[in-house]
């Protein structure tokens, strides 16, 4: 014990407490961000590319047609390793893939058409809301100012009933019940 009472234990074991807390805090914040990266890479490792398949440059399957998926490099590139290829033939593939650029080219148009179309009219009918919530807005505002000057009016014609009935009362006039 210390001359204040306190064992001199005490205030290490606070900030032991306080550590194990900030490491706790730091491992909670930090841990799945760094599992995460850690998992990717040794998945990443784990998996072996295989090695580049062989071109099969065989002239016997015409050129313009292509499988769904397949890309379209390798026939390009076995068209460079090939010396068998004519020009002609060279000449076709490039159209074909011209065309096929063009074509991609005009659908991505039209559907570009179409969004901006979409987008027109999501505008016009957000306008057209708000108008129409700004015509909501206005009658609120004349409906509540008619709301305010009938109140007024209101109170005032209390007070002319209310004089007028105190003048009657200093007449002698005296409120009776008809019971029918």
């Amino acid at each position: 014990m210390n001359k204040h009472g306190r064992s001199r234990w005490s205030g290490k074991k606070v900030m032991f407490g306080v550590l194990i807390m900030g490491l706790c805090i730091t491992a909670y914040v930090a841990g799945p961000p760094l599992y995460w990266h850690i998992s990717e890479s040794i998945s990443s490792s784990t998996h072996y590319s295989c090695p580049s398949c062989p071109c099969d440059c065989s002239n016997d399957k015409p050129l313009d047609t292509f499988p769904q998926g397949v890309n379209v490099s390798t026939f390009t590139d076995c068209m460079e390793h090939d010396l068998g290829v004519s020009e002609g033939e060279e000449r076709n593939f490039t159209a074909l893939l011209t065309e096929e650029l063009k074509q991609m080219e005009g659908e991505t148009l039209e559907n570009q058409r179409r969004a901006d179309m979409a987008l027109l009219e999501a505008k016009k009918m957000a306008s057209s809301y708000q108008k129409e919530a700004d015509k909501c807005t206005s009658g609120m505002g004349t409906c509540e100012e008619a709301r305010e000057k009938a109140e007024i009016a209101l109170e005032a014609q209390r007070q002319i009933t209310a004089m007028w009935e105190l003048r009657a009362r200093h007449q002698g006039w005296k409120q009776q019940l008809i019971q029918v």
